[in-house]
C-alpha cells in the first residue's frame, strides 16, 4: 500500500496540472492572477487598467482534412502544408507579442477563413471534431501546446469553438451541444484557469445548427458556465457578434463579458455607438466589453479604433488578414501564416499598444 499512494498522487497531479496563470474578472476589467491588468496605467486621460488589448490569430492549429483543397496552403518556400510548422511558429512568436503589451489572443479550434474573407461555401476541412463530436487528437494537442505557452508567459488565450464557416458540418443541435461538452470538460481537465470562452465567431441568424443563432446561443454559454471542474471551477464565457447583430439580453445576463466586432462600421462612432447600446441593454449588469475582431488599421489616428475603444473603456482586439496581392510577409489570418512580426503594420500595431501601456 505504501508504494501504492506515491502512484496515486503522481497521477493525480499529471491528471489536474498547476495553472500559472489565473484570469478572472471585477466589474468590466479583467485581472491576471489578482492583479488589474496594466495596473494603474492612464493614457492621454483614459484609465486603461483592466483593459486585454489583443490580437486575432485563429489559425494557430489550422489544418485541412480535405486533399482537394489542401494544396492551396503551401508554404512558398517548400511548396507544402505543415501544420507542426504553423504551430511551432505561432509559438515562437508569443513572447513577442507579450512583450509589447498584448496580453490576450483568440484562437479557435474551428479557424477562421484561411483566404482571410471568404465568398461562398468553404470545402477545406478544419476543425477539432467529428461530425458526432467525438475529439480529434492532433488538433487537440496542438491547441494544449498553446494554451500552456499562454499559460507560462501570463497571456489570456480566448478560445473560440465554433466557426460559420465550419460549424454545419456538425449538422445538429445534439452535436453541438456534445462538442461543447468534450471541448469544455476537455480544457478543464486540462487545468487552466487563464481561458475566456467565445462560444462561436459572430453569432447570426444563418448560423447551422440553429442553437448557435443569437437566439439560442445562450443556452450553450450557460451550459459551458454551469459546468464545474472539481472544487468548483468554471471557464470564463460569452460569445461575439458582427456588425449586423446584437446581443441579446439572454446573452448578457448569462456571460461573463460580451465580445463585438468592429469590421464592417464605417467609423468609429458607429462602433462607439453600438457599445453603448450592448451596455444598455442591461444596464444593471457591469461585464467587460471586448473587441476581439476589427480589420481597421487606423490604431495610430487619435479618432481610430483602437483609441475611441479606450475612451470607452473597452479593450480592443486587431484583425490583421491579408490582402489580395499581399506576400507571404503580411497577416496573421491568411494560410500560410507568417506569425514573425514581419510587416510595417505589425510592428505599427505592436509599437502602439507598447506606447499605449507603457512598455
Amino acid at each position: 500500500m505504501k508504494h501504492i499512494l506515491p502512484l496515486l498522487l503522481c497521477v493525480i497531479a499529471l491528471a489536474a496540472p498547476s495553472a500559472a496563470t489565473t484570469v478572472s474578472i471585477a466589474g468590466d476589467g479583467f485581472l491576471i492572477n489578482g492583479r488589474p491588468t496594466y495596473q494603474g496605467r492612464v493614457w492621454r486621460g483614459h484609465r486603461i487598467e483592466g483593459l486585454l488589448f489583443n490580437i486575432r490569430v485563429v489559425q494557430g492549429t489550422f489544418d485541412d482534412l480535405n486533399s482537394e483543397t489542401a494544396s492551396r496552403w503551401v508554404y512558398p518556400d517548400t511548396g507544402k502544408w505543415d501544420p507542426e510548422r504553423n504551430v511551432r511558429e505561432f509559438l515562437a512568436a508569443m513572447p513577442e507579442w507579450k512583450r509589447h503589451g498584448v496580453l490576450a489572443f483568440t484562437v479557435n479550434f474551428q479557424g477562421g477563413s484561411p483566404e482571410g474573407y471568404s465568398k461562398g461555401r468553404q470545402l477545406w476541412e478544419n476543425y477539432p471534431f467529428n461530425a458526432d463530436g467525438s475529439l480529434r487528437p492532433a488538433f487537440m494537442d496542438r491547441m494544449k501546446r498553446i494554451l500552456d505557452e499562454a499559460d507560462r508567459l501570463g497571456m489570456v488565450p480566448i478560445v473560440g469553438y465554433f466557426y460559420f464557416g465550419q460549424s454545419r458540418r456538425l449538422q445538429t443541435d445534439e452535436n453541438a451541444v456534445r462538442a461543447t461538452d468534450k471541448l469544455t470538460r476537455w480544457l478543464l481537465d486540462g487545468g487552466w484557469k487563464n481561458i475566456l470562452v467565445e462560444i462561436n465567431n459572430e453569432s447570426n441568424p444563418g448560423y447551422q445548427p440553429p442553437i448557435l443563432r443569437p437566439d439560442r446561443v445562450h443556452e450553450l454559454i450557460a451550459r459551458v458556465r454551469d459546468t464545474k471542474a472539481a472544487g468548483g471551477r468554471r471557464l470564463l464565457v460569452g460569445t461575439s457578434f458582427p456588425v449586423k447583430s446584437m446581443p441579446t439580453v439572454e446573452v448578457m445576463r448569462v456571460s461573463d463579458f460580451v465580445l463585438l466586432h468592429g469590421n464592417g462600421f464605417s467609423s468609429s462612432a458607429e462602433l462607439v455607438e453600438k457599445i453603448r447600446a450592448t451596455r444598455a441593454l442591461d444596464p444593471q449588469r457591469v461585464i467587460p466589453v471586448l473587441i476581439n475582431e476589427d480589420d481597421h488599421n487606423d490604431f495610430n489616428a487619435p479618432d481610430g479604433r483602437l483609441a475611441s475603444c479606450i475612451a470607452e473603456h473597452v479593450s480592443w482586439g486587431w484583425f490583421d488578414w491579408r490582402r489580395k496581392g499581399e506576400g507571404f510577409d503580411e497577416g496573421y489570418q491568411s494560410v500560410p501564416v507568417n506569425w514573425k512580426t514581419s510587416s510595417e503594420r505589425k510592428r505599427a500595431f505592436l509599437a502602439r499598444i507598447a506606447e499605449i501601456v507603457g512598455h
